[in-house]
């Protein structure tokens, strides 16, 4: 896999497709590695003629993982204020870096959950790189709304084993909690957890934690997006226990030019059955932009 040199990072992406067509950018969510936007997805947007980039976060995957002095997990465990070791600006700055080292002067940005986030953060700062926006499962960071539920809480703040097996077992159990109930397959989702830890061999815990320190500390954002000018889509799903609905419908409100689609039995997830949906919807708003 192919690193691009950001500032002081060295970060892991994937392109597929024509370079020639337009470029669209996929931002993955609090833990996910880049693997968590399937090929099957990002060939369908292919199918659609965009020249499709992905690639891991810092502090996941193969990326660069930042070190800190500061147990981001163990201080918020204890309901501790800790600064974090890093911004969603700064991530944003790293997507922005990453065009820039790819010789691309402006993209369609797709995110889902903290990617989302990460998303609205990139047009809001880098509104000359932005040719749409697209905001999946994701929040302005308004306390009031986008709330998790209880159980998706405590599926999220439970201790993640660090061996290989129970680990597996661990996200698959964990998962099955915000996800779309009508497509849920567990077998599927093993094999996912597998391909994400061998992938690292490693448990990513300590840079979950600072990613989710950096989340707690942001600004909310809704006002800002009032000034995002670009086409604008928002994607929920109607059962997402871990950002509920109203992060996405407040996010939607936001942004002054946006359409909002909510998924009927969609999660905190993007099962293939709705792959189809999706890559529509953003296709129809990448043909919006152009008129």
């Amino acid at each position: 896999m192919p690193h691009a040199n950001v500032g002081d990072l060295e970060l892991c992406y994937e392109t597929f497709g024509n370079p020639e067509d337009p470029p669209l950018l996929l931002i993955m969510g609090l833990g996910a590695q880049m693997i968590a936007w399937p090929e099957e997805f990002c060939e369908g947007l292919v199918d659609r003629a965009f020249f499709v980039i992905r690639f891991d976060n810092r502090d996941i995957g193969l990326s660069t993982i930042i070190h800190s002095d500061i147990d981001h997990g163990a201080a918020m465990a204890a309901g501790e204020t800790v600064e974090p070791a890093y911004t969603l600006s700064e991530m944003a700055a790293d997507a922005a870096g990453l065009l820039d080292t790819l010789g691309i002067e402006a993209a369609h940005i797709v995110g889902a959950s903290m990617g989302g986030m990460i998303a609205q953060a990139f047009a809001i700062e880098h509104p000359d790189k932005t040719l749409t926006l697209t905001s999946i499962m994701s929040t302005t960071g308004d306390s009031d709304i986008g709330q998790p539920t209880p159980e998706a809480i405590a599926a999220i703040t439970s201790a993640a084993p660090t061996e290989r097996d129970a680990a597996i077992a661990h996200n698959v159990k964990i998962g099955e909690v915000w996800a779309s109930p009508e497509y849920w397959n567990p077998e599927h989702a093993r094999e996912r957890a597998v391909e994400n830890w061998d992938r690292v061999g490693k448990s990513q815990g300590p840079g979950i934690a600072r990613q989710m320190a950096a989340i707690l500390a942001a600004t909310p954002r809704t006002e800002a997006l009032g000034g995002v000018a670009v086409p604008s889509l928002v994607i929920h799903g109607t059962v997402d226990p871990l950002v509920q609905l109203d992060g996405g419908q407040r996010t939607a409100e936001a942004l002054p030019n946006a359409e909002l689609l909510e998924v009927e039995g969609m999660g905190h997830d993007m099962p293939p059955e709705m792959f189809a949906q999706i890559i529509e919807s953003i296709t129809r708003l990448a043909i919006r932009a152009l008129s």
